[in-house]
């Protein structure tokens, strides 16, 4: 009996607590890179970004995390249902605990700004620097372009 007891006190004190947590009901976009400003603060309904840890969805109240983006899709679903989609080539995302969440790029592109001839032009290119590179750094530089290409293309299909 003490067992059940028990039990019911972890979980009525466990939704309490989640109930406190104190986060807030909307999530604040702020999206960045170098050649553009996407969002300034405004609200958003969901978040979907490519990490090295894996891709993931971010919604109000997401847990707090710091993470590395890859070369890939971010998408944005706003308030009103209407989805954008950007080419992010790296940069980090921050969800804060007040779910305002930041998206920092050192690049990114509206999807349909992407002409997919230029993005195969671009992986050929850097296809061929990697299987011409002699020295490890030139190995490094054009792996990691290629890498970031061949994101570009997949996302410009």
């Amino acid at each position: 009996m003490s067992f059940v007891k028990n039990a019911r006190f972890l979980a009525t004190r466990g939704a309490r607590m989640v109930q406190s947590r104190g986060y807030a009901d909307e999530m604040k976009l702020t999206f960045a890179a170098a050649n553009k400003t996407y969002y300034d603060s405004v609200e958003v309904r969901q978040i979907d970004v490519p990490s090295f840890s894996g891709s993931f969805g971010i919604l109000a109240k997401h847990v707090p995390t710091l993470a590395v983006l890859k070369p890939g899709v971010v998408q944005v679903v706003e308030n009103d249902g209407k989805t954008s989609k950007f080419f992010v080539s790296s940069g980090s995302i921050t969800v804060n605990e007040d779910s305002s969440v930041q998206v920092l790029a050192e690049e990114a592109h509206k999807l349909e700004d992407l002409d997919a001839s230029e993005c195969r032009q671009l992986l050929s290119k850097y296809q061929q620097q990697l299987s011409s590179a002699s020295s490890d750094l030139e190995k490094a530089e054009a792996a990691i372009a290629l890498e970031c290409a061949e994101a570009l293309v997949k996302s410009a299909e």
